[in-house]
């Protein structure tokens, strides 16, 4: 390892595309990855041990997921510097891991150099945000704009996507660690919340959001 270099866990669930970031950041000088984890539960088992100044997530992940995560990682350890790395290129996305205590959001699709630029301003402390969603949250912001899933909790986000990309109330639960009537209630309380009927009305939902592809 290089010294006073920036060091850096991955947590995705794809060994290919950590491989990937890893290769990636090799080409700096000043970063290095010294852990990885292909989940969230197995992150905060071990981020403490290896003590990185910058945690690298994904959020789209099997168990516990993303933002579950972000909330366990802080609740062990509040300074620890955290940035979301996803596929999601909408505002909603890193709006929530923002309000979950991550201090940064970039896609995937982010050249390298966006990359390390994100985990360098990260790790002194400031807030990143790919410049396409920044701008595009200045402007919901500028305008003033509402968005009702702002209303949902982040179980209950969580349940409404994996519904609006058509998996099963068994199947959710399944993942969740939680009982089909559990999630039942959750699905009750995202209707009452977007003011929908059924299931077919919240992919519309969230295809107007930009959460999922038409």
């Amino acid at each position: 390892m290089k010294n006073n270099t920036i060091k850096v866990m991955l947590v995705d669930d794809h060994t290919v595309v950590r491989m990937g970031f890893r290769l990636l950041l090799q080409g700096s000088d000043d970063i290095d990855v010294i852990g990885e984890a292909q989940c969230g539960e197995d992150a905060v088992k071990q981020f403490q041990g290896l003590a990185p100044d910058v945690l690298v997530l994904d959020i789209s992940m099997p168990g516990i997921g993303g933002l579950e995560t972000i909330a366990r990682v802080l609740a062990k350890e509040p300074q620890q510097k955290i940035l979301v790395l996803s596929a999601h290129e909408d505002v909603m996305h890193a709006r929530r891991v923002l309000k979950a205590g991550a201090a940064g959001y970039v896609t995937k699709r982010s050249a390298a150099e966006v990359l390390m630029q994100a985990i360098r301003a990260v790790h002194k402390g400031q807030v990143y945000l790919e410049p396409d969603i920044a701008q595009a949250m200045a402007v919901e912001q500028v305008s003033g704009s509402k968005n009702p899933l702002d209303a949902l909790t982040e179980k209950e986000f969580k349940v409404f996507v994996a519904l609006a990309k058509g998996e099963s109330v068994q199947a959710i639960a399944d993942v969740m660690s939680l009982s089909p009537r559990t999630i039942g209630t959750h699905l009750y309380n995202i209707k009452q919340k977007l003011n929908a009927g059924n299931s077919a009305e919240l992919a519309i939902i969230a295809i107007r959001a930009g959460l999922i592809a038409p």
